[in-house]
């Protein structure tokens, strides 16, 4: 099995100009080496899934290159626009800018047919591009997230005389997640009889996979008895064979009454045996109960 192991390293190395897949802790895939058309053959998705600064980054280029293209125009056709200066590129550029977004100042104006027309053209622009702008931006903010606090690692250690595998969800907002339910999924490379390699997914069953509101924490665990996939397995196991652990949450937020999702990845790395979680629960004097959250990913 080792030298199968090393053919399928081997494999790999030969294949580095290929497209790879990188998951992340938080669940997303990461594809590296491909061109850079391969992003905007599905903008729309793009412009929803972009961060908010790339986001109003394409939004800010394209709207100074589409005026700058637009004054290009309108300097072509040279005295074409009242009260503006006929080599000047900039006054141009300004009068394409007021004539975008529908602004119409009165300083300048067109005073040819040319003219006239491409303020008919870029009207016509101004008005598509605005409507595309804020339905993307409606989107956008309608879209329901979760903020899901999971510990940086999860252990495997004595619970109730049983080894238990751990790890720790907070929610990050002060409100409620709604029957939220916890999916755990372990992911890792094995070789059939026929000496094929492939990649297995097994269930981790847990020992609560729901609970009727999300508010605080939740220590979510799973029994690491006969039945369970990682049973007996060292860490130089989890490394050989490259096991990762998926983790899908989902729920209804109170706030919005919608489905929201979170996910998280634990590596091999990421995976501790015979260590378990420092006790975030603080108890004071006058018997209430704190919890600290500066402890949360802490073992011991």
């Amino acid at each position: 099995m080792k030298h199968q192991f090393r053919h399928i390293t081997n494999l790999r190395r030969a294949s580095k100009l290929a497209p790879r897949q990188i998951i992340n802790q938080d669940g997303r895939f990461q594809v590296s080496r491909l061109n850079w058309h391969s992003f905007w053959r599905d903008p729309y998705h793009l412009m929803l899934t972009i961060p908010w600064s790339g986001f109003l980054l394409l939004i800010s280029v394209g709207y100074l290159t589409l005026n700058l293209l637009f004054a290009c125009a309108y300097w072509l056709g040279g005295d074409c626009i009242a009260n503006a200066l006929p080599d000047s590129l900039l006054d141009k550029f300004f009068f394409s800018v007021q004539t975008l977004a529908s602004i119409g100042y009165g300083v300048m104006y067109p005073k040819t047919l040319y003219a006239n027309a491409m303020v008919t053209l870029e009207s016509i622009v101004g008005l598509t591009g605005i409507a595309v702008m804020t339905g993307l931006s409606f989107a956008r903010f309608s879209r329901p997230t979760a903020r899901i606090l999971f510990s940086k690692v999860a252990v495997i250690t004595q619970h109730n005389q049983v080894e238990t595998l751990i790890f720790r969800a907070a929610n990050k907002r002060t409100n409620q997640i709604l029957e939220a339910q916890m999916h755990c999924y372990l992911f890792r490379d094995e070789v059939t009889l026929e000496g094929k390699s492939m990649r297995r997914i097994y269930d981790l069953k847990l020992v609560r996979s729901q609970t009727p509101n999300f508010m605080l924490t939740w220590s979510v665990m799973h029994e690491v008895d006969e039945l369970s996939p990682i049973y007996g397995m060292t860490h130089e196991d989890f490394k050989r064979t490259n096991t990762t652990i998926t983790i899908i949450l989902s729920g209804i937020d109170e706030t919005v009454s919608q489905m929201i999702h979170a996910r998280h990845v634990y590596s091999p790395q990421d995976i501790l045996i015979n260590k378990q979680f420092v006790d975030i629960i603080y108890h004071s004097d006058d018997g209430n109960r704190y919890i600290d959250y500066s402890l949360f990913h802490d073992v011991e």
